[in-house]
């Protein structure tokens, strides 16, 4: 079990879609609407583990045209999601972004999330409990993955909050929203280079 939880750890730390973008929320628009988005990546990522649970995801997933079809959709969304953040409280008229990403936002990232389908997959595939049965088992690991998810995506919240309330000049809020959202746009070019 330590080597699950282990997993479950550096699995989750890595800066994926998830985890830069609850940051930048956090970042550009506050502590409200970042545990609103939080939330919403919590209910999405378990609905990402139920469908690797149930197969869904793998029946989905072997459609060819349907696997391209979600993977330009994600990279639509997180582009769309990095420029939500990079422009919050831009006065530039055509690109401002005035209202934060939220509950369905961040349940969305996480349905069209590449590395949520992945993560899910390694942890509820690998890593068997050897005096557990598999229902057992598969619960256990709902309540663990869980357990570490959520202080780690808090924490990283927390680390974008941190930053809107050092008060730091717009010039520099700015240039961190933007350093935010290129981030998210590495992780979506880096995942398009492996696809």
């Amino acid at each position: 079990m330590l080597v699950f939880l282990t997993a479950v750890f550096f699995l989750l730390i890595t800066p994926g879609p998830g985890v830069l973008s609850t940051a930048g929320v956090g970042s550009a628009f506050g502590a409200t609407p970042g545990y609103r988005y939080v939330f919403g990546l919590f209910i999405g990522n378990n609905v990402v583990a139920l469908a690797v649970v149930t197969g869904l995801a793998g029946i989905v997933l072997a459609q060819p045209a349907l696997r391209d079809f979600l993977m330009y959709a994600s990279i639509l969304y997180l582009c769309y999601l990095a420029a939500k953040i990079a422009f919050a409280g831009s006065h530039i008229a055509f690109i401002e972004s005035t209202r934060p990403p939220g509950l369905m936002d961040a349940i969305l990232l996480q349905l069209i999330n590449p590395k949520a389908y992945v993560v899910n997959t390694a942890l509820f595939t690998g890593f068997p409990f050897a005096t557990a049965s598999l229902h057992t088992e598969t619960l256990w690991k709902f309540v663990l993955i869980n357990v570490i998810w959520i202080p780690i995506h808090l924490t990283w919240l927390a680390v974008g909050i941190g930053l809107k309330q050092m008060n730091l000049p717009t010039k520099w809020q700015r240039i961190i929203n933007i350093l935010m959202a290129c981030s998210l746009l590495a992780v979506v070019f880096l995942a398009m280079s492996m696809s």
